[in-house]
């Protein structure tokens, strides 16, 4: 009896991980860029720092998410070629909102057996998702974990790491009064709130939910209600980085777990209060769907998803026109929706107003 059998009576499969990588190297080589030293199957992935000799004072940035319960939905729905988008939509644009530019990124995938078509289709989508933000696939790990996931079960995170140049640097240091808040659409739920949008729409009626199926046509929607909740997160890197090049931008916000509101105060100073007019924009079907069938109150709905807006920046009111022509050519609608104003008591918050066209 050898040491692999005993392994593999053990759950873990050896040679479906190797064939997994064979599957994913394709996909690994195509989100590249010159600086990657070495290819796929090292310790670790290599990136040539000398490029940042062009920098006067280079900070690194790093960020790390996962994409939470959106991944019972891929599951469920036997379709795995999408979340690796919504992964690196959540940590690279994470790290672009204080202007640095995605470098490279590594993944982890944990799975209760190793299939690995499933698994090389992970990898496709996160590399397809690295392409389009301009950064490069370095690295991951996939990892089996018989006996602590079911056999088709997964979850996934990523770390990326990238650059800004010190006095290019974004954040609530820049804001002023009289900046506009520019809002940027979500191309949907995004990776955030899926514990509620799951209770509410997937959940049998005797635990609180409405109990359809994913597979159930929502005239709503225009598609199915599954392929709406699988719909990828909309990555924002590469636009966000043009408009931090050709405006004065002072700040950014990517709109995740906490809603709006919260996200933005993080980028807020103390003595400014950010004023949000919901008149200006009309969120996607798929929040007001949620908002009516499970009967979840406005604040609720806006504390948990983004409702419409995936990022934010708040800029001059000058570069206006501008920003909205830069975001336009990546294909990223933008709009006022609102301004800062200095505040005589209590700062640093967001606030709310008005309604929803149609709510």
């Amino acid at each position: 009896m050898t040491e692999t059998n005993a392994y593999a009576r053990a759950g873990v499969n050896i040679e479906a991980a190797d064939t997994a990588i064979e599957l994913m190297k394709g996909w690994v080589a195509r989100a590249s860029r010159p600086e990657v030293i070495g290819g796929l199957g090292g310790f670790a992935g290599l990136f040539d720092a000398s490029a940042l000799t062009r920098y006067t004072r280079p900070l690194l940035a790093t960020s790390t998410d996962g994409v939470g319960t959106k991944v019972a939905i891929a599951q469920a729905m036997d379709v795995h070629d999408t979340i690796g988008r919504d992964l690196v939509g959540m940590v690279v644009d994470d790290l672009v909102v204080c202007g640095a530019e995605p470098l490279f990124m590594t993944d982890y995938i944990a799975t209760g057996r190793v299939v690995p078509e499933r698994i090389a289709a992970i990898v496709k989508g996160i590399a397809e998702g690295c392409l389009e933000a301009g950064c490069a696939l370095v690295g991951g790990e996939t990892a089996e974990h018989p006996g602590l996931l079911a056999p088709d079960e997964y979850d996934v995170a990523g770390a990326t790491t990238g650059v800004v140049e010190a006095d290019r640097l974004l954040g609530p240091a820049r804001v002023r009064p009289g900046d506009v808040v520019l809002a940027m659409e979500a191309s949907g739920l995004h990776s955030n709130g899926y514990s509620l949008v799951r209770h509410v729409l997937l959940a049998p009626p005797d635990r609180g939910g409405a109990g359809w199926a994913l597979d159930r046509d929502v005239p709503e929607l225009g598609r199915t209600l599954g392929e709406e909740l699988l719909e990828p997160t909309r990555i924002y890197a590469k636009a966000c980085l043009d408009l931090a090049a050709r405006t004065g931008v002072h700040a950014m916000s990517h709109v995740t777990g906490g809603g709006l509101a919260a996200n933005l105060e993080r980028v807020m100073p103390a003595e400014l209060v950010a004023t949000l007019d919901r008149a200006t924009w009309t969120p996607q079907p798929v929040f007001d769907l949620v908002r009516q069938v499970g009967s979840v109150s406005q604040p609720d709905l806006e504390a948990t998803l983004n409702c419409g807006v995936g990022m934010v920046a708040l800029l001059p009111a000058d570069d206006v026109d501008t920003a909205v022509a830069v975001l336009a050519g990546h294909g990223v609608r933008a709009w006022v929706a609102g301004e800062v104003r200095a505040s005589a008591d209590r700062g640093g918050r967001v606030d709310l107003v008005g309604q929803h066209p149609g709510w």
